[in-house]
């Protein structure tokens, strides 16, 4: 059979449509044996495929045989199953894959947002589980300074002095911290600090609009709101926790054909980042 031809199955009654090349990724699994006429497993029923297996499970089997990797849904719970599935047909590789459990389960990542007024001030503190969740959102927080001569940090900035970035303060991979709004310098000028929440373009100074903004981003980033407490009535702090279904990184696998070998595909384990 060509590696372009295309081929059906019939998988528990749910139907497939695929190339040729995508079931021989392993020459030696049965899906591949089965085009050469090998596998006596599988019944030619009207020019499909016929397999007595489950065709819901056989869907991850094929996105592996297209991607090489293996990517589950957050709900998804069948790994021994799915895992025996791959076995049957001779995918080791994967098999081997979702034996290691505990690498393919989403994991819970908590952020918590400490905010406080002081006079004309707003002080953030932001502290994540996940250090690339932090890393990705100090990319998208900067602060800017200028001085202004209004006494309101209301107040816009003065259009005639381009304001400086500032950057943020990063006292461990697992948190920042940043402050919006006015102090007072030496004369009647006032030191502003503005503060800009990609993809939004305003420059906000007022903290309870930066706070607002903040806790937008997060929840359009998929975090859920768990709890919002004052942790300091003196200092006027407040907490908002936040918690979300973290997707961890993929587990791909790499093919390679041996010269002169017996066609026998090798495998090796690697991780990729998956997006969230």
């Amino acid at each position: 059979m060509s590696n372009q031809e295309v081929v059906v199955l019939s998988v528990g009654g749910v139907r497939f449509v695929t190339r040729a090349s995508t079931l021989q990724q392993f020459p030696e699994s049965r899906l591949a044996r089965m085009l050469n006429d090998d596998g006596w497993e599988f019944k030619l029923v009207n020019g499909e495929f016929f397999v007595d297996r489950d065709g819901t499970l056989f869907s991850y089997i094929m996105d592996f045989l297209r991607t090489l990797q293996v990517s589950l849904p957050t709900d998804f719970s069948d790994y021994q199953r799915l895992q025996r599935e791959a076995e049957f047909y001779g995918l080791y590789p994967l098999a081997d894959l979702l034996s290691q459990e505990h690498l393919l389960k989403p994991r819970l990542e908590i952020l918590e947002v400490r905010f406080s007024l002081q006079e004309m001030q707003a002080f953030f503190r932001i502290f994540g589980s996940c250090s690339t969740t932090v890393e990705t959102l100090a990319e998208q927080i900067t602060v800017f300074t200028g001085q202004q001569s209004g006494r309101s940090w209301n107040s816009p900035f003065p259009s005639q002095k381009p304001l400086v970035p500032l950057p943020l303060e990063r006292p461990s991979h697992h948190d920042m911290v940043f402050q919006c709004g006015t102090d007072y310098s030496a004369g009647d000028q006032l030191v502003a600090r503005y503060v800009s929440i990609k993809p939004d373009n305003r420059k906000l100074i007022n903290g309870t609009n930066v706070l607002g903004l903040l806790l937008d981003t997060l929840l359009k980033d998929g975090f859920r709101l768990i709890s919002t407490r004052t942790v300091s009535s003196e200092e006027k702090v407040e907490c908002y926790s936040f918690e979300r279904m973290k997707r961890p990184a993929g587990l791909t696998v790499t093919v390679n054909q041996t010269p002169g070998s017996s066609g026998v595909a090798q495998a090796k384990r690697s991780h990729v980042q998956k997006g969230k």
